[in-house]
């Protein structure tokens, strides 16, 4: 799955997260995040799948595109008193 600006921007939100946050939680620079999400540049693959990882481990969930397109989501999160 190409991760997307869109998605990028989108998973942020969905965390309240800045572009800090993400870059640290991916071990990448603020910078890396900022050009990406403005359509400078393309992610490289290790990039795209460090980034990809943290907002997953925080609760995103990628949806790939169908006909209405890609996007993301929160997780479910667990029912009380049962083990994620």
């Amino acid at each position: 799955m190409n991760l997307r600006p869109e998605q990028c921007r989108a998973a942020r939100g969905l965390l309240d997260w800045t572009q800090d946050q993400l870059a640290t939680a991916a071990g990448v620079s603020r910078s890396t995040v900022r050009d990406f999400e403005c359509h400078r540049h393309e992610l490289q693959r290790t990039t795209e799948m460090l980034v990809m990882k943290a907002l997953e481990e925080a609760g995103v969930r990628f949806l790939s595109a169908n006909r209405e397109g890609p996007g993301v989501r929160l997780k479910k999160p667990a029912a009380p008193g049962r083990a994620p």
